[in-house]
């Protein structure tokens, strides 16, 4: 509770932005972007700080979830009521079943099993020729809310991924506080010790894993609004590095660093964009220097400072 206000802070400092000068379509959209991402994030960091299972195939359930609502509406299912619980059911259900394989090894091989499975997922997502294939779909409209395009006001939606980033975080913070989460965060320190006091941790871990998918899911939903198209690269491997590099640059050991790694790549990644052509040979020494020098990530200097 003492370190509750600096994730309040910066949830806050989202929520007023737009009534600071950051309220055009541009900067609207640049930040939902950073929230979406800051949702998968969060999920991910859910696994890797709290079940210690880092996983290279996150962005996999983000798109499962994406895809969910690409498909709905190339038949006309557009009504949040159904595609919201598809998006999240979809990811959830991908994530038991890979889950389920996956977590019976751990290290590095866990690493490459999600890696194995996210491809997976990536190559049938390419393969969808009904729904774009390669060149990937564009949604006719948003999801309508109640039968009204009530997501088509750009305020509207910044303030949808707001309060959904913040129930996210609660929701992780909440579960990572329970019992569930104790037994998740032991079984990452000792997982034979947990076995020793009568608890296997194997069920644990495949239902935090699959909450994270879930979550993931809810994120690939709003991923896919946001832009209003969805492609396999939404599934890639190279998304599921992004993700995990956030959740480092932020601070693996807290849940809110990842919302805050996510903001400045996001932010970091845009800007450079602008000063230069070959702005990626800038942008990747600068994270790496970052996580070396950063001890703690991003939240850890924060909390150094005004602890």
């Amino acid at each position: 509770m003492r370190e509750a206000w600096l994730p309040l802070a910066v949830l806050a400092a989202l929520g007023v932005a737009p009534l600071l000068g950051f309220g055009g379509s541009y900067e609207l959209t640049l930040l939902a972007r950073a929230m979406i991402l800051g949702m998968a994030a969060v999920s991910l960091a859910f696994l890797v700080g709290g079940a210690g299972l880092v996983s290279l195939g996150h962005a996999a359930a983000v798109g499962v979830g994406a895809y969910a609502v690409a498909i709905l509406d190339a038949h006309g299912v557009t009504d949040a009521a159904r595609v919201v619980p598809a998006a999240i059911g979809a990811a959830a259900v991908f994530s038991m079943l890979t889950g389920a394989i996956a977590i019976r090894t751990s290290g590095v091989h866990f690493i490459m099993i999600t890696l194995a499975f996210g491809q997976m997922a990536f190559f049938t997502a390419s393969s969808l020729a009904a729904y774009g294939g390669d060149d990937g779909y564009t949604l006719y409209s948003r999801t309508e809310v109640a039968g009204t395009r009530l997501l088509e006001n750009r305020l509207v939606f910044h303030y949808l991924c707001l309060g959904l980033l913040a129930l996210t975080w609660a929701a992780c913070a909440m579960l990572l506080a329970s019992r569930f989460g104790r037994v998740l965060r032991a079984a990452r320190e000792n997982a034979q010790r947990v076995e020793a006091v009568g608890l296997a941790p194997y069920p644990f871990r495949l239902v935090g894993y699959t909450l994270a998918g879930a979550m993931g899911g809810l994120a690939g939903f709003l991923l896919a609004n946001a832009t209003e198209f969805v492609s396999p690269a939404t599934l890639s491997w190279q998304r599921s590095g992004e993700l995990l590099f956030m959740v480092i640059l932020g601070g693996a050991g807290r849940l809110w660093g990842a919302i805050l790694g996510a903001l400045v790549f996001v932010l970091l990644e845009t800007w450079l964009a602008q000063q230069m052509q070959h702005w990626k040979l800038v942008f990747g020494p600068l994270l790496v220097l970052a996580v070396i020098f950063l001890r703690g990530g991003l939240a850890g200097v924060v909390a150094r400072r005004h602890g």
